[in-house]
């Protein structure tokens, strides 16, 4: 069957016969922009290729920023020897779930190299140079990020499933039980207990083949190619999730930048605006055209609607709404007219238009809270009753964190008394942000209880129950309710099944929303930094930094949100305060008070 430029069979995958013929008939390149024209077709094969950075290294050279056009020997037989590989590619196995997989690792002073197999036959080929100070590690570290990095690039494959790593450094053997470790060492180990995951030795003799990609010669520019692709790989979305199959699903995902990289050489009047001098856009070191860092999407409505709608109705993103969609979208992505195509995309949406409800703005001058000094500092929370039961519970806890408007949803029993949710709140919340400073919630009579209050003055946290009468006081958890209910029947609508079941990834959707009170999304507020998502394609690298730079930028972080909530309120303040008035008393004025009826 074919699918996508491959030929799927019992046997595994391979190389279409058409685009073998293509290849085969590709003219010797004349300039830079036929090699990269025929890199980006071949490219697209380039896991049926062992060494196919090497093979490509004297072309790539000729596709760099003012550097001459002079077509060698080397290149001719780089050309050529890259014509004949593709032309006799082998067929690679597809990856069954259920069944154990073996990653063969090494590591040299060069680089590293890997190989996942599943019953003898080889899945995928990869290999990475060391940089900068890479090369510095010991040994052991080295064979150890081998490691790290094979279970990386391959996480969507491996992820559940029984894994079997073979080194030929015996000591990693040991490194579950290893007594002392290094910081990085011991970051590894977490990152390793993600894994159904066995370390095993294997004689570097019989290693053959991941020892010969470590030990190969790599070009920058094709290495920072190889870069680009594993970060098109780790991105793959988890179908795990949904128990759909791997293979194609995850041939789909891997392939859309190498497809709009074909698209853009299509594209005229987009390779001539790379020529003009001074513009905005730049070729990328792996041929991709780039706006300000930004992947600039061409005038193919196929390619626009894959990425629109995986941007919309995707299990990592949940039916956001335009504005959230479009501050998404634009950090990784560029075309003239989006803010357009993203409102057209949302409000031709069936599922938004039968689940998301109106919003109307209610009487009386605003009441806005102080905003918190820090993150976790000052948080809001709610229940969410009347659900039907999922999974035996029949409630949701909102816990939202008023500064980065992070949130926890914790699937709770109805009947959950004040003791059980209390000791909920030391593990999902205390555990990981501290005690906060101070609660508004409703009046609730788990909250009010004695033992409640007791269990907070235990910890030194001032609650703050919202007016009676008045729920609006609470208006973040009520707002966030709202987006959390509509996220639910989205869920339910689109993939069925209990809304237990949806509830975390829900959770990781609104949390990677943008918001605009603060000018950002909840993650980042909250850790300084993006999250990873299906939308961003780019591998997002380790932290670096530490000490005082690293408090320095969260900080500075804090200050931003700070300000830009600051700004959000006074804004929504003077829009609904313009048609009201605040009410004014006498004194010694007459009243009846419902409290007191």
């Amino acid at each position: 069957m074919g699918f996508l430029g491959h030929i799927v069979s019992a046997e595994g995958v391979s190389v279409d016969p058409a685009k073998i013929e293509a290849i085969r008939d590709w003219p010797r390149p004349s300039s830079a922009t036929e090699i990269r024209s025929f890199l980006g077709l071949a490219g697209y094969y380039r896991r049926f290729v062992k060494g196919f950075a090497t093979m490509a290294q004297p072309m790539t050279k000729l596709t760099g920023k003012d550097v001459p056009f002079i077509w060698s020997a080397e290149c001719e037989e780089s050309f050529s020897q890259l014509k004949e590989m593709l032309t006799t590619t082998p067929v690679l196995a597809l990856p069954e779930p259920g069944k154990p997989y073996m990653v063969y690792t090494d590591a040299s002073g060069i680089g590293l190299g890997c190989v996942l197999m599943q019953e003898g036959r080889v899945i995928a080929y990869a290999s990475r140079q060391w940089q900068g100070s890479e090369r510095n590690r010991p040994t052991h570290d080295l064979e150890l990020g081998a490691v790290i990095f094979a279970l990386k690039i391959w996480r969507s494959y491996l992820l559940g499933e029984t894994v079997q790593v073979f080194t030929d450094h015996k000591s990693l053997q040991h490194i579950f039980t290893q007594p002392m470790m290094n910081a990085r060492q011991t970051r590894w180990v977490e990152f390793l207990a993600d894994y159904q995951v066995s370390i095993n030795y294997h004689p570097g003799k019989a290693n053959l083949v991941a020892d010969a990609l470590s030990r190969r010669r790599y070009d920058s520019a094709v290495e920072r190619d190889v870069e680009s692709l594993v970060g098109e790989i780790s991105t793959l979305r988890l179908c795990a999730i949904s128990h759909e199959p791997l293979g194609l699903e995850a041939v789909d995902q891997a392939d859309l930048l190498s497809r709009i990289r074909v698209a853009q050489q299509s594209d005229q009047s987009l390779l001539d605006a790379t020529r003009v001098t001074g513009s905005e856009y730049e070729v990328s070191a792996n041929g991709t055209i780039l706006v300000r860092g930004r992947v600039c999407v061409p005038k193919d409505v196929e390619l626009r609607h894959q990425i629109l709608g995986e941007a919309h109705a995707s299990k990592f993103s949940i039916h956001p709404g335009a504005t959230k969609m479009y501050h998404d979208l634009k950090r990784y992505y560029h075309w003239v007219g989006m803010k357009r195509d993203v409102a057209d995309w949302v409000a031709k949406c069936n599922t938004c238009a039968l689940v998301k409800a109106e919003h109307q703005v209610p009487g009386g001058l605003l009441q806005s809270l102080p905003i918190p000094e820090w993150k976790w500092d000052r948080i809001t929370m709610d229940f969410v009753v009347g659900l039907p039961v999922s999974r035996t519970f029949d409630a949701i806890w909102v816990i939202v964190d008023r500064l980065t408007k992070s949130a926890h949803f914790l699937a709770i029993k109805k009947t959950d008394g004040a003791a059980v949710l209390a000791r909920k709140f030391v593990r999902e919340i205390v555990r990981l942000h501290g005690v906060p400073a101070s609660i508004v919630s409703d009046r609730d009579p788990r909250f009010t209880s004695e033992f409640w209050r007791a269990f907070q003055a235990e910890m030194g946290t001032k609650v703050h129950l919202s007016t009676a009468y008045h729920p609006q006081t609470d208006g973040q958890s009520e707002r966030t309710i709202q987006t959390l209910e509509d996220l639910l029947r989205m869920c339910v609508l689109d993939w069925g099944g209990h809304w237990a079941d949806h509830l975390s990834l829900v959770e990781f959707a609104y949390n990677n929303s943008f918001q605009a009170s603060i000018g950002m999304a909840p993650f980042e507020a909250l850790y300084g930094r993006p999250c990873r998502t299906p939308l961003c394609w780019t591998q997002v690298g380790e932290r670096s930094m530490y000490g005082a730079t690293y408090v320095q930028e969260t900080t500075e972080k804090v200050r931003v949100v700070r300000l830009n909530m600051k700004e959000a309120q006074d804004r929504q303040k003077s829009y609904a305060d313009r048609r009201r008035r605040e009410l004014e008393f006498q004194v010694e004025i007459e009243f009846i008070s419902r409290w007191l009826c």
